[in-house]
C-alpha cells in the first residue's frame, strides 16, 4: 500500500531528531572523505522518508531510524566538518546518506556555524520536504554557500511509484522543490535516476525541467544504478529491472547488466578491467561535478552581493551578517 511521503518523513523525524534547548540532536551514523565534487568531507545521516529500492545504503534499518548511531549537536557536527577539512585540506562538505533536511532546525543551525569559514556546503535531498513548503526553500537561500542537489527518483508519477513505493502524488513534490529553489535564487541542479526509465518516460521530465528554467534542462546530471551486490538483491527481491547501471570499482558488468564478482586480472595481478572501469566512470564523474557545482555557487555568490549592495542603497540599516559572506573557492 503506498504510503504519503511527507508524513513518512515525519514520522523517521521522531526517531532521528531529538529537541533540545540549544539546538536539536540528530542521528548521525559515519563521516568520511570522498572524491565527489573534486574532493569533499561527507555527513552521513540517518533517516529518510523515501524507502526506494535500488537504495545503496546498505541496511535499511540505518533509513529507518532503527540502527545505533551517534546523536549529535549542529555544533558538534560542525566541528567534525571543519577537523575533517583541515586535515585534508578540503573546503566543501556535504550531508548525505539519509535524507538531510529532515530536522529543518537542527540544518540550519549548522550552516550557521560555516556562514564566515569560506566553505562550500552541499545538500543531497529527495526534495520532498522542500517542494511541500516553499519556505525551506526560502530560508536556503539566505546561505549563498549552499548548492542544493534534487535527485528525482523516476521521470513520472508511475515510475517514482514504483521506485520508492510512495503515493505517486509524491514525484510533483520534488518538481515543487526544484521549482521552489529556482524561485529562491538557490544553487541548485536536478539528478535524474534513468536506470529503469524509457526514452519517452526521461523525455517527459526533461520538458517539465525546461518549463521551469532552460538552464537547469541544461545542467541535468544522470545518474544509474549503482551495482553494489546487496543493492542487485534488494532489486531482485523488488522484481525490478534495470536497463542500465554503474559498476562498483571492484565488479564488472556483463553484456545482460548482471556484475561478476571474479573476473581475469591482466597480468594475474593488480587491478581486474572491471576495477578500472568503474575507477574511471567514478573519476570522471567527480570531473564533471566539481566545476558545475562552483560555477553554479559562484554564480550564486554573485548574485547575492548584488542584491545586497542594491538594498544598501534603499535601506541604510545595518545589513544581516549572514548576508555579506564572500565565499572564496579553491582551484
Amino acid at each position: 500500500m503506498a504510503y504519503d511521503p511527507v508524513e513518512r518523513h515525519r514520522k523517521i523525524e521522531t526517531l532521528v531528531i531529538r529537541s533540545k534547548v540549544g539546538g536539536d540532536l540528530k542521528k548521525y551514523y559515519r563521516f568520511r572523505r570522498d572524491r565527489w565534487y573534486g574532493g569533499i568531507i561527507t555527513a552521513d545521516c540517518a533517516g529518510c522518508g523515501l524507502t526506494c529500492k535500488f537504495c545503496w545504503v546498505r541496511k535499511e534499518s540505518i533509513l529507518e531510524g532503527r540502527e545505533p548511531g551517534e546523536f549529535l549537536k549542529p555544533g558538534e557536527v560542525a566541528e567534525r566538518f571543519l577537523k575533517l577539512m583541515k586535515e585534508n585540506r578540503i573546503n566543501q562538505g556535504r550531508i548525505s546518506g539519509g535524507e538531510p533536511t529532515i530536522g529543518r532546525s537542527h540544518l540550519f543551525q549548522i550552516l550557521n556555524v560555516f556562514q564566515h569559514k569560506r566553505v562550500r556546503f552541499i545538500l543531497e535531498t529527495n526534495g520532498i520536504l522542500i517542494g511541500e513548503d516553499e519556505s525551506y526553500a526560502q530560508e536556503l537561500a539566505l546561505y549563498p554557500f549552499v548548492h542544493v542537489r534534487v535527485s528525482f527518483k523516476g521521470c513520472n508519477e508511475e515510475e517514482f511509484a514504483r521506485l520508492t513505493g510512495a503515493d505517486p502524488r509524491g514525484f510533483h513534490l520534488q518538481l515543487n522543490a526544484l521549482r521552489y529553489l529556482k524561485k529562491a535564487g538557490v544553487s541548485t541542479h536536478p539528478a535524474v535516476m534513468l536506470s529503469f526509465s524509457g526514452r519517452e518516460a526521461a523525455d517527459h521530465l526533461y520538458s517539465a525541467i525546461w518549463k521551469i528554467d532552460p538552464i537547469l534542462h541544461s545542467e541535468i546530471e544522470e545518474e544509474k544504478v549503482i551495482l553494489y551486490p546487496h543493492v542487485e538483491e534488494k532489486l531482485k527481491r523488488a522484481g525490478l529491472q534495470y536497463h542500465s547501471g554503474q559498476v562498483p570499482e571492484r565488479r564488472v558488468q556483463d553484456a545482460g547488466g548482471r556484475g561478476q564478482g571474479k573476473e581475469e586480472r591482466r597480468g594475474g595481478r593488480g587491478e581486474s578491467q572491471g576495477e578500472k572501469e568503474g575507477k574511471k566512470q567514478n573519476d570522471e564523474r567527480a570531473r564533471r561535478e566539481r566545476p558545475r557545482i562552483v560555477e553554479r555557487s559562484e554564480r550564486n555568490e554573485e548574485r547575492g552581493t548584488r542584491r545586497e549592495e542594491g538594498e544598501k542603497e534603499k535601506d541604510r540599516r545595518e545589513p544581516i551578517k549572514g548576508r555579506r559572506i564572500k565565499i572564496i573557492a579553491k582551484r
